[in-house]
């Protein structure tokens, strides 16, 4: 299912997910947010788990998971789980700023990662399964850093924050198979966030804040 998993997933399902991936799919960037809406992009481990809940917020119109914050054009998803270009997997949203906050994003954004882990999340290690701020204007990179300072100075963790604030450049849409992948592969989507400790590891630094699942 994921690479660089360490809890015990039968070969044949590795194989099988591999299998069931469709070939030489166009990767292609993402068009600009239309007039009145704006964007936002985050990292947060593994990409199927972060569009469950911004699909579920108020005021967000879409949601997309791709690639980011590397230089190679069109990257794959082998290509960027081999951790050889530079990217990381992340969720573009498009959002109405007259209903939703930048600041409310941002607030879903920290209490679905483990923001204290530099080398990947949960069970994925791998700086394209790092944590990331990705900012698309002053006002964006200004949030950002505030909210990471005052979550700094919360005493609510208990290692630095790893998490980084970069700008945003071209976000490349990941294959069609990996959209929605929470809502087309429930079974397999469970499994594999029940075997990742994802919700364990929130709850344990969320607490009664962390999100349900």
């Amino acid at each position: 299912m994921r690479r660089n998993i360490r809890f015990l997933v039968p070969l044949f399902a590795l194989v099988l997910f591999a299998a069931l991936a469709p070939a030489d799919e166009a990767i292609v960037a993402t068009k600009p947010a239309p007039a009145g809406l704006e964007k936002a992009a985050f990292a947060g481990g593994c990409f199927w788990c972060m569009q469950g809940p911004y699909d579920n917020l108020p005021g967000v119109v879409s949601t997309t998971v791709g690639y980011t914050g590397g230089e190679k054009a069109n990257p794959t998803y082998h290509e960027v789980g081999a951790g050889g270009t530079g990217h990381i997997e992340s969720i573009e949203i498009v959002f109405d700023p007259k209903k939703v906050s930048y600041e409310k994003l941002l607030d879903v954004f920290w209490h679905n990662v483990d923001p204290m882990n530099p080398y990947g999340q949960f069970c994925d290690n791998g700086s394209q399964y790092r944590t990331a701020i990705f900012f698309e204007n002053d006002a964006q990179r200004a949030a950002a850093e505030a909210s990471k300072k005052a979550l700094a100075a919360s005493g609510v963790l208990k290692t630095p924050i790893a998490t980084e604030i970069l700008k945003a450049g071209t976000f490349w849409k990941a294959e069609e198979y990996h959209q929605s992948y929470y809502k087309k592969n429930p079974i397999r989507y469970n499994f594999y966030r029940s075997g990742c400790g994802r919700d364990a590891r929130l709850k344990e630094i969320w607490g009664a804040a962390a999100p349900r699942h």
